[in-house]
């Protein structure tokens, strides 16, 4: 099993639409956890979009499973998904890995053909090293103003640096 820093994403990006299916077949990955609030929709946002459900799309055409985790309530999760039409994880209580190790094994995939794609480090990119498998940090789509949040976020910044570092270093451009 690879050995992960439990707060550090091996890959951070603007959006989910930026993982497309060429990217995941040239990591090896075959099946794709996403957080659903902030991740891949607002959290307002009760159906997913027209880009939501093609990108979604694109992905099961590639031949590449896709899952919903999230801490949030069945019957959200559930109406969101009514379009989708993927394996869904409900009031998963990340950081716990557990709804993970359930998408993993959904998948019947090895974890580390598994991705997890999420805006938080604290509980998205923790449960995913937890269940060990990567975890590509996305930027949430809404900043949510509350104190909670915010404090969140700010300390969320080191790691952040800690993994821009790491990338410089690895791309020789000390």
């Amino acid at each position: 099993m690879k050995k992960h820093s439990l707060f550090i994403p091996e890959y951070v990006t603007e959006n989910i639409y930026t993982i497309t299916p060429f990217l995941l077949a040239a990591r090896g990955y075959r099946g794709v956890v996403f957080d659903l609030d902030n991740t891949v929709a607002p959290y307002e946002r009760l159906q997913p979009d027209k880009a939501t459900q093609d990108y979604f799309a694109a992905l099961a055409e590639a031949g590449v499973q896709t899952a919903l985790v999230s801490n949030n309530r069945r019957e959200r999760i559930e109406l969101f998904n009514e379009r989708l039409g993927v394996f869904i994880v409900a009031d998963a209580q990340k950081p716990s890995p557990r709804g993970v190790h359930r998408c993993i094994e959904a998948f019947g995939l090895p974890p580390e053909q598994v991705l997890f794609v999420g805006d938080q480090i604290f509980t998205d990119c923790l449960a995913a090293h937890r269940a060990g498998v990567d975890c590509y940090l996305v930027k949430p789509i809404k900043s949510k103003e509350t104190f909670f949040f915010r404090l969140k976020r700010a300390f969320e910044k080191p790691f952040l640096s800690i993994y821009r570092r790491r990338r410089i270093k690895s791309k020789g451009c000390n």
